[in-house]
């Protein structure tokens, strides 16, 4: 019999684990609106957006995708656009895909309702009739099959590969033996290690197209001048033992467990099937946990050695740690302690259950503890500058 866990399922077949109202800025001119009116809603969520104006096209397209896909997010019950009125990242445009979605959306600007203040009023007034429409759903029983799980390292030292990323490639695996999907990312920490991990491909085109990525992200750093490994293992990594991208990304493939790869997926695209997934994003943590979100990642577990405070808005970020001291020092912030089997008291296998019954526990609704801190950091990939 499947797994279950208490969801929602939206107009479009997604389901969530969160039922948020998201207020999405189309552009940095309207981020402070936005802001402002999440603050006056209870259940509302906002993104920080950076750009969506005078970019070129490959990143102003990626800009509108990945603001649309972050609205089609199953966590996301409801949407108000805010845009400026003038920007790149049209806000009709961005309001008429998200509405394909099926979910309840509507949008204002600055410059239609004649300044920030008019606009704020409007804003908290449309929010807060949404709020009130998505606080009478009931959540109900959903296959865990359909919930999706966003993998993610960062602040790595040596227990993250011996111990915590094992541990979440136990659970990795766990999930997806019960239909569930899973993603990888972070590009530049497959850098040694991509054809060991090519090995998992379920075809010779997945492979290809695997090994061909992690390729073109070392050609654009060359592109630029620059050797990738200048900025990998960064500094917190070498200083926690890890002294080559080739042992951090040995340790970092360990998060997917054992499960096939089933396919690769460019910047903020969503899996067209279940099962094991890897997305091209930077290894800057914020950049990689936005694009996941916007592939329809429920929630993310997030190994740490040395320790990491970061969480998304959309998302719930579950932090885990294999490094006693850093759990000690970081107790507001990590939320799994599994050093038992770095100190051999425990399995990786015993671990990697007490991750799995976590993601369990969050997806039926207990909050991390980066989201009771109020984490919600977002941010957008970009390649080119802007003009």
């Amino acid at each position: 019999m499947s797994m279950t866990f208490k969801g929602y399922r939206r107009p479009d077949g997604s389901v969530g684990i969160r039922n948020h109202v998201l207020i999405l800025p189309t552009s940095a001119c309207s981020n402070k609106v936005a802001r402002d009116i999440s603050l006056q809603v209870k259940g509302a969520v906002w993104i920080n957006n950076s750009f969506g104006c005078c970019q070129i096209a490959s990143d102003a397209k990626l800009t509108v995708k990945t603001l649309i896909n972050v609205a089609a997010n199953g966590n996301v019950g409801a949407v108000l656009v805010v845009g400026l009125g003038c920007e790149g990242a049209e806000p009709t445009y961005v309001t008429d895909e998200i509405r394909k979605t099926g979910k309840p959306v509507c949008c204002v600007t600055i410059q239609g309702e004649g300044g920030t203040l008019n606009c704020q009023a409007k804003g908290i007034s449309l929010a807060r009739a949404y709020a009130q429409e998505l606080s009478m759903q009931q959540a109900e029983a959903i296959s865990l099959a359909e919930l999706t799980l966003g993998m993610e390292c960062g602040g790595s030292d040596t227990t993250s590969g011996l111990i915590s990323n094992p541990s979440l490639g136990v659970a990795c695996d766990r999930l997806i033996a019960e239909g569930g999907t899973a993603m990888l990312s972070e590009t530049t920490e497959f850098i040694g290690a991509e054809q060991v991990f090519a090995k998992r491909a379920v075809n010779p085109r997945v492979a290809k197209e695997f090994i061909d990525m992690v390729l073109d992200c070392e050609r654009r750093a060359k592109a630029l001048g620059e050797d990738i490994r200048g900025g990998q293992p960064t500094p917190g990594n070498i200083k926690g033992g890890l002294t080559t991208i080739e042992e951090k990304s040995l340790g970092c493939i360990h998060k997917a467990g054992h499960s096939p790869l089933q396919g690769v997926l460019k910047y903020a695209d969503r899996p067209q099937g279940h099962g094991l997934w890897v997305m091209d994003t930077p290894g800057q943590d914020i950049e990689s946990l936005s694009g996941k979100v916007a592939g329809g990642a429920n929630l993310i577990v997030f190994t740490t050695g040395r320790g990491s405070p970061t969480g998304t808005p959309i998302a719930p970020v579950i932090k885990i740690t294999a490094n006693e001291a850093t759990f000690a020092k970081m107790s507001d912030n990590i939320d799994l302690d599994v050093s038992a089997a770095m100190r051999g008291e425990a399995t990786i296998e015993e671990m990697g259950q007490r991750v799995f019954d976590e993601i369990l526990k969050v997806a039926n609704g207990k909050s991390t503890k980066a989201e009771e801190l109020g984490h919600d950091e977002f941010s957008i990939y970009k390649i080119a500058p802007s003009f």
